[in-house]
């Protein structure tokens, strides 16, 4: 009998730090689970000992777009402190589920693999709507087995009705989150010797303003009701080549978090009008924001099973999340409702000592099947 608790302790002996990432094994040893329960698998390898996995339950109705679960196996490095507890055996502690990776999130994908694995024994192989689960690689890097997915296997997606991210939420419903519009910045000038300065353009002056002008940026958005406004940050500067010389080049980084208001495009359009042309913009990453509304159907679906099964009712309020998800790559394929949510403790994610509470796992197993139950089986 699937127990999602111990297959998280498994899926932690895998070591799917990224990088490098590796996670191939531990992907394949997921698609293998739900090989022998009933479905179809289709891997999409990329990269060396990186893999993507599709797997499908098909619905008795082909009309009916799938219901999709989706989850990410790497995770992020340990870090330079000591652990109390080993990073990859699983120990289990006052009722809390040691490891990297417990909650960023080999507890989300264990309890999703346990409730498709019910689902598809509750329906004999056959429920009316069917599910697929998509699980990545390369996620706490940029989303690359998600976008690679989508640049290369769209084929292997399908449809969707409606989507579910199993990241850390500490089961609470997240219907948005924001997006990340990433942009490199470059200014030039004109080099000369730094004691004649008169006769150069120094690039550094100009990235300097721009910068400043930056500090005083506003977004003229109505803020998101569970987002509130778009953020911007410049993170790394660099230019010059010397001490001693008036520098011709200068570049900068900028994040902006977007809330879902308007497409990035309109951002970055924004931006570069109110930089004005000695900068130079170019984007580097680019991943929208996520939002569903309450009143969508599959979010009250969702809302419905975690009353259920949770015994704190703050629990079943919608919430919005700053930080982003492969929803951003795989939701501009299959642009359905989407909701984030997870087992794992979004405060402890990333850090030394990362651990994931026994009981969230169990219960995100049985809201995972509740839900779909609700919408493949009796859609």
């Amino acid at each position: 009998m699937f127990d999602a608790v111990e297959y998280t302790r498994l899926l932690l002996k895998f070591e799917t730090t990224n990088p490098p990432g590796r996670e191939a094994e531990c992907v394949a040893f997921a698609a293998q689970t739900l090989e022998d329960g009933g479905f179809k698998i289709e891997r999409q390898r990329f990269g060396e000992n990186r893999m993507n996995v599709v797997a499908t339950l098909v619905g008795a109705d082909d009309r009916l777009a799938p219901l999709v679960f989706t989850g990410h196996l790497d995770t992020v490095p340990l870090g330079n402190a000591e652990w109390s507890y080993s990073p990859f055996d699983g120990e289990i502690v006052d009722g809390r589920l040691y490891g990297r990776g417990a909650s960023d999130m080999k507890s989300g994908v264990a309890a999703m693999i346990g409730a498709a694995l019910r689902l598809a024994q509750i329906t004999d192989g056959k429920p009316k709507r069917g599910l697929t689960l998509v699980l990545t690689s390369g996620e706490e890097t940029g989303c690359a087995g998600a976008l690679h997915l989508i640049e290369e296997g769209r084929a292997l997606l399908g449809e969707a009705s409606a989507m579910i991210v199993g990241e850390p939420t500490a089961n609470k419903i997240s219907t948005a989150h924001k997006g990340a519009l990433f942009i490199a910045a470059k200014t030039k000038g004109v080099t000369a010797h730094s004691s004649q300065p008169e006769q150069g353009d120094n690039a550094i002056y100009k990235a300097a303003r721009a910068i400043s002008k930056i500090e005083d940026y506003g977004f003229n958005e109505k803020p998101h009701p569970l987002l509130g406004n778009p953020t911007i940050n410049v993170g790394m500067v660099s230019g010059g080549m010397n001490v001693n010389s008036v520098p011709d080049h200068a570049e900068f980084t900028i994040d902006i978090r977007t809330n879902a208001s308007r497409d990035h495009k309109d951002f970055f359009s924004d931006l570069e009008h109110y930089l004005g042309e000695d900068v130079e913009l170019q984007t580097f990453t680019d991943m929208p924001a996520i939002s569903t509304p309450v009143s969508d159907p599959f979010t009250q679906a969702a809302v419905e099973a975690c009353r259920n099964v949770l015994s704190d009712t703050e629990h079943v309020e919608p919430l919005g999340l700053s930080f982003f998800t492969d929803a951003s790559a795989l939701n501009t394929h299959y642009q359905c409702p989407t909701l984030i949510l997870g087992p794992g403790e979004p405060a402890i994610m990333h850090q030394t000592d990362e651990y994931c509470l026994v009981q969230r796992i169990t219960e995100a197993e049985e809201i995972y099947t509740q839900i779909a139950k609700r919408w493949c089986v009796q859609t």
